[in-house]
């Protein structure tokens, strides 16, 4: 198991994923357009939650997807091979590491991978390598501090801290969305643009109230209890007070909003 990732790799996890990914496929991805006969990267690939889209929605595009973990790889294969898409290829390698000359794609792809990373700035850089001139990068990081929700609850907050800062104890950055900008700047990108995409949820959108709401973000907070517990960073009685209330925002009179951010920039 990989450390820098504070999910981890369960099933549950991976499922997970999979309902993050189709609930916010068009929010997230109704522009991730390649032109056909592009080459394109996708840096951090997991399990294939967002290769299946993107293969799917530019099938005149060839994708090269990479990770660092073989299990998550072989995950990916076998959800491509039931999606039947062969437009992709799958590889083994690490993001600050890779096995690729300059020049080598059309364009990058990153997706909740750089919250992850404990130097962003190196992996970016590297991915600027492999990029030939005029091509592009888009990036997507959520914010865990743009969680705002009715009813309010300091509990629920508590809770969303504790996966912040395990986050942060492993190199990560959960707050990475609001810096996306600096990030692409610093590392020499052109043209960058970032692109707020908010989540919001109440009763008139049940899709994504049970999509989001319970089966992404409450999931992802609920998935570090074990981790915050050994930590000794908040009382089990006052984390699942919080989960409660978390889960208590899907009900009829509650709301949630959530912030990811889209970012492109060129080489």
């Amino acid at each position: 198991m990989h450390k820098s990732y504070v999910h981890g790799y369960s099933a549950r996890e991976n499922q997970r994923l999979q309902d993050q990914a189709s609930t916010l496929t068009e929010l997230l991805h109704a522009d991730s357009i390649f032109p056909p006969g592009s080459r394109v990267l996708e840096a951090g690939c997991g399990v294939g939650s967002q290769t299946l889209t993107l293969a799917g929605k530019n099938p005149g595009a060839a994708f090269t997807a990479i990770d660092v973990s073989e299990s998550s790889l072989e995950q990916a294969g076998r959800r491509l091979n039931a999606a039947g898409l062969k437009n992709v290829t799958l590889q083994q390698a690490d993001i600050y590491h890779l096995p690729f000359g300059p020049d080598a794609f059309d364009h990058v792809f990153v997706c909740f991978v750089l919250e992850h990373l404990r130097d962003p700035d190196a992996a970016l850089a590297g991915l600027k390598r492999v990029l030939k001139s005029g091509g592009s990068i888009t990036v997507i990081e959520g914010d865990h501090g743009s969680a705002y929700f009715y009813p309010d609850s300091p509990a629920a907050h508590a809770a969303i801290h504790c996966q912040i800062a395990l986050q942060a104890s492993l190199g990560g950055n959960a707050l990475i969305g609001r810096e996306l900008y600096p990030l692409l700047k610093k590392t020499g990108f052109n043209e960058i643009r970032v692109y707020p995409r908010m989540v919001y949820a109440d009763a008139s959108r049940p899709a994504l109230v049970d999509g989001f709401i319970r089966k992404t973000f409450t999931a992802m907070i609920e998935g570090v209890r074990e981790q915050a517990l050994a930590a000794q960073m908040i009382a089990s009685q006052d984390f699942d007070r919080g989960i409660r209330d978390l889960y208590r925002t899907a009900a009829p009179d509650g709301t949630f909003c959530y912030t990811f951010f889209k970012a492109t920039g060129v080489k």
